[in-house]
């Protein structure tokens, strides 16, 4: 499971060798951009293939054993690279897995970009099937420290079963180690139950989310007519939640709120193709809002996707682009 694990965060570590983390331009446009195609993921199912596959021939001359036949290596590992662009999409920050021929952003908006039981399950399972010892007992307190410590600093944020039903399966994940409900023997089989579950999870959601966005999308109509734009927004913390955004070509809006997006205003269209700045959020942002200041010497234009800001001239979200008044 660990390499499993291993192998499925490719897609991100690979971003290492693009030029992340860099500025926040490099990152609009980088982020979730090569590294998780189509493309990639082939890329890093043959690398990766022929490292592990390598790796574990040496070993075996060197110790003895048998080495993974090549065919179910591959598929193990391409399976695992394909996982994480899958669960990628199923967020509402999205990716583009036909890159470099088509720039598309697709979203799932499924599930929230972090979700405490995606972490849960399978540190209940890795535990499940760990030796009784010290060294793998430390690690998993290690990794549910921080999972639940994030959990609680974000706790006001959180739906109210969110918190208990986390606590309750952990506490269950305390009594099964205990009472050695799962030993190493089966730990393949405590694995595929956690992947499992988590799988039924995030179904549930995606189930649940298309009478949301059957919801959403009457909604837009109404409000912006046929050709408006809409998404059902996953909320973090708020599993089975989802939070509506509509845009037509001057607003974007929620149930209680609305910005006016001043896209057509010239220093506007100058950040957007001029500058590198802009033509990031532009290709970023799905709901793309502006703001121009023109008070000082020279004017500044804040671009914002709303969906992760919608005031402030600062923060993740917002990119501030200075223009020369003499252009």
């Amino acid at each position: 499971m660990l390499s499993s694990v291993r192998c499925s965060a490719a897609p991100d570590w690979m971003e290492l060798f693009i030029g992340l983390p860099g500025d926040r331009s490099n990152y609009l446009v980088l982020h979730r951009g090569p590294t998780h195609s189509l493309a990639a993921v082939l890329v890093a199912t043959i690398g990766l293939t022929l490292l592990v596959g390598l790796a574990s021939r040496g070993w075996v001359r060197w110790r003895g054993g048998v080495a993974a036949p090549w065919g179910p290596l591959t598929l193990c590992i391409g399976i695992a690279v394909l996982s994480h662009l899958f669960m990628d999409w199923q967020g509402s920050y999205g990716l583009r897995p036909f890159l470099p021929w088509s720039a598309t952003w697709y979203y799932g908006d499924w599930v929230a970009i972090a979700d405490p039981f995606f972490w849960l399950l399978p540190l209940i399972a890795l535990a499940w099937g760990a030796e009784r010892h010290w060294a793998p007992l430390a690690a998993v307190f290690i990794a549910g420290g921080v999972t639940t410590g994030i959990l609680l600093w974000y706790a006001n944020i959180a739906a109210p079963w969110v918190l208990p039903a986390y606590f309750a399966l952990g506490l269950v994940g305390a009594i099964g180690w205990l009472r050695y409900w799962v030993g190493p023997v089966a730990r393949r089989r405590a694995a595929a139950v956690a992947v499992l579950l988590i799988g039924l999870y995030a179904g549930a959601q995606g189930i649940v989310q298309r009478s949301e966005k059957a919801a959403v999308r009457r909604a837009a109509t109404l409000r912006f007519g046929s050709n408006a734009r809409w998404a059902a927004l996953t909320r973090l913390g708020r599993p089975f939640e989802w939070a509506p955004i509509y845009g037509s070509a001057d607003t974007v809006a929620g149930n209680d709120w609305q910005l006016a997006r001043h896209l057509d205003a010239p220093a506007v269209q100058r950040a957007l193709h001029d500058t590198r700045e802009g033509r990031a959020m532009a290709q970023f942002a799905r709901f793309l809002v502006a703001e121009v200041d023109s008070s000082g010497d020279s004017v500044t234009v804040y671009l914002r996707d709303a969906r992760f800001a919608r005031g402030g001239r600062a923060g993740w979200g917002v990119v501030s682009v200075r223009l020369d008044r003499g252009r």
